[in-house]
């Protein structure tokens, strides 16, 4: 997934050669529905014996079934959710021994797994060595966002019509986590991909989703597991990601597709896909569930499932914006504050006059 991706897509699909089925992260959803890219399936879905939205996580699926003409969900179907996922904290528990910092499971399974707790294990680790890190996260929104999240802010407002980077929450998030740099120094330099660090076991926490697991499984010469994310001020928060099929919006073969949008996505198929380590099904069922779990290592998968409950921030397209351009807003402005160039100050004077700029006027 990345720009690059959408962007061979757009090319395709403006030149007639895109296929009629095709996957698309959560957050782009309303730019290829607002652009007549991707076709909406409603009609056929509501003619179809067995379909129900509510066979799928609802946070999804607010944003599938969202009609932008009269701004009400459940009146449109652009997709369905291939797949969710959580983060979760990738430990390295040789590492974790060596340093005799508390175990983050036994701290989580206590109601410990705090801000104040992580940077004490995360320490611990790191001062194993100057080669040694403890804790590690990728630069893209989803990382970082956690931490404004657990804070109690956010990138938007209520209703996702403006920018809330600037909220006081938000920014004791993003303080907080420019501490974990620049003050604690704990941290593989941001910017840096922390992925193979890890796998090298130089990384005692790798904030990841569920898709780095087959990684881990394939790379990892050491003991490891997961754990949830620690909580932050506001309580427990993590994010729910997720993608969904799609179908060409000038496709000639709409029911074929419609079909092959709902093969892809019976429990059957997800069950397999599941079992391969890079994802939670997207059906809300126990029985689906009960299976992921049995797809070890991770011992400790509960750990995603828990974010499924623990004040998840779906992720989600901007019906009143454009995604794309928020994010090119954002995340070099975020990664200056993390690196340092920087002040929180300065960020919060300027950061929501420019975002608010991506927004429908």
């Amino acid at each position: 997934e990345g720009s690059s991706y959408q962007d061979v897509l757009k090319t395709e699909l403006a030149a007639g050669t895109a296929p009629d089925v095709f996957w698309i992260p959560g957050t782009d959803v309303a730019d290829f529905a607002k652009r007549g890219l991707i076709m909406n399936l409603r009609e056929m879905a509501d003619a179809t014996e067995g379909y129900s939205d509510d066979a799928f996580y609802p946070g999804p699926m607010f944003h599938l079934t969202f009609n932008p003409e009269t701004g009400n969900t459940g009146e449109a179907l652009w997709g369905l959710p291939r797949d969710v996922s959580t983060f979760a904290l990738y430990l390295n528990l040789d590492l974790l021994a060596e340093s005799g910092a508390p175990d983050p499971r036994e701290l989580a399974a206590n109601g410990e797994w705090n801000w104040d707790a992580f940077v004490e294990v995360a320490s611990a680790i790191d001062a194993l060595g100057d080669d040694i890190f403890g804790y590690g996260q990728n630069a893209w929104w989803g990382p970082y966002g956690y931490w404004l999240n657990a804070a109690g802010g956010g990138f938007f407002n209520e209703d996702r019509t403006a920018c809330a980077l600037d909220t006081p929450e938000s920014l004791a998030g993003l303080e907080f986590e420019q501490r974990i740099y620049q003050e604690f120094d704990i941290a593989v330099p941001y910017g840096e991909d922390s992925e193979p660090p890890f796998l090298a076991g130089k990384v005692g926490m790798f904030q990841n989703g569920r898709w780095a697991t087959p990684g881990v499984r394939a790379s990892a010469n050491f003991d490891w597991d997961v754990v949830e994310l620690p909580d932050g001020p506001a309580g427990p928060s993590n994010w729910l990601f997720w993608g969904a099929y799609v179908v060409n919006a000038n496709t000639e073969h709409p029911e074929e597709a419609w079909q092959l949008v709902q093969a892809l996505t019976t429990a059957e198929t997800q069950a397999k896909i599941a079992e391969l380590g890079a994802n939670i099904p997207s059906r809300v069922s126990q029985e689906a569930l009960d299976a992921f779990l049995t797809f070890t290592p991770p011992a400790n998968n509960q750990a995603f499932l828990n974010g499924l409950s623990r004040n998840p921030a779906t992720e989600g397209p901007l019906w009143a914006g454009n995604w794309p351009e928020f994010d090119a807003v954002m995340g070099p402005a975020v990664t200056a504050v993390l690196n340092g160039e920087k002040s929180i100050d300065d960020f919060a004077a300027t950061i929501c006059d420019e975002a608010n700029k991506t927004f429908d006027q």
